[in-house]
């Protein structure tokens, strides 16, 4: 006569097997993403090279992969195709500097310190970094390349026009500037777009003081205005 099993006994081990907790594999998954979020970045940095050395259309994914040291296959794990890395360059270079930009538009302070601070934040965090290159290449491609200057405007620029106004509107409130001034934000960004125009094309035959330049500006801009 053949014995049998009870169910029960067949299901127990695969109820504590279940039931063992394992912790091994959670350091080797905080290790894939450091490398996967350290080849991003290689990603994004070749893209930078790439497309500052031969321009959107002329910019390739393969000399991209061959920058970064990653096979091409690699990069359609991060980003869709070549747009789509180009948007997240922008993104990831510009969108922090955007905020803080808008940060110390919150604060209410006068107009020519808020411009001082202003300034300085152009000249190290944009000026005296490869953020300059990303905004040259928009002066350069944007109107070849609708899409990507739309993306640009919404993502960064319209923000910058928006928090320049609310601190120009403030200002006018305090007769600190004509109100005509909070219409046309641009005019406060005017001279740094010169600064970046200036170092690509004639930096080589006339070095120019960005901050020298730029503070000179405010100065002129803001200085106490004297009734006639």
């Amino acid at each position: 006569m053949t014995t049998s099993h009870p169910r029960s006994t067949r299901k127990i081990p695969r109820r504590r097997r279940g039931a063992t907790h394992r912790p091994g594999p959670e350091p080797r998954s905080a290790a894939r993403k450091e490398r996967s979020a350290a080849r991003r970045e290689a990603i994004l940095a070749a893209a930078l090279d790439e497309f500052s050395s031969r321009g959107f259309e002329a910019a390739r994914l393969d000399d991209v992969a061959k920058r970064a040291g990653v096979a091409k296959g690699t990069i359609y794990l991060y980003f869709r195709d070549k747009e789509s890395l180009f948007q997240e360059l922008i993104r990831a270079m510009l969108t922090p500097l955007v905020g803080t930009i808008e940060a110390l538009g919150a604060a209410d302070v006068p107009i020519n310190v808020l411009a001082e601070r202003i300034v300085d934040l152009f000249v190290r965090e944009v000026y005296e970094t490869r953020r300059k290159d990303v905004i040259r290449l928009m002066i350069s491609e944007g109107r070849r390349f609708p899409k990507l200057a739309e993306f640009y405007y919404r993502e960064v620029l319209s923000r910058i026009i928006a928090a320049m106004r609310a601190i120009l509107r403030r200002a006018a409130a305090r007769g600190e500037v004509p109100q005509g001034l909070a219409d046309f934000p641009q005019i406060i960004v005017a001279p740094g777009l010169v600064a970046i125009i200036w170092s690509g094309l004639f930096e080589r035959f006339e070095p120019l003081d960005v901050r020298k330049m730029m503070k000179a500006y405010v100065e002129l801009l803001f200085a106490p205005r004297r009734a006639l």
